[in-house]
């Protein structure tokens, strides 16, 4: 099945660690529309908080944040960059 241009989607990966704490969901973000660095500041003015920047010198990998209660969530280099 093809998504539409845009469309969210949802990736489901088994991790070997057992869980430490209640449930939680991770979400990895691809901007759309927006560069990796637009789309970081957005969420920034938004509440949330850089944790790690991971990204590569060659423009892949990902920035690791958090909201405002904790939860972590990264943005990964958008379709603009």
């Amino acid at each position: 099945m093809e998504l539409p241009v845009g469309a969210p989607c949802l990736l489901f990966v088994r991790v070997e660690e057992t869980k430490a704490t209640k449930n939680r969901v991770h979400l990895d973000l691809g901007p759309t529309g927006r560069t990796r660095a637009e789309e970081v500041e957005r969420a920034v003015s938004l509440g949330a908080r850089v944790l790690t920047d991971r990204t590569l010198p060659n423009g892949r990998g990902w920035v690791v944040m958090t909201d405002p209660e904790g939860n972590e969530f990264c943005i990964e280099r958008g379709e603009l960059g």
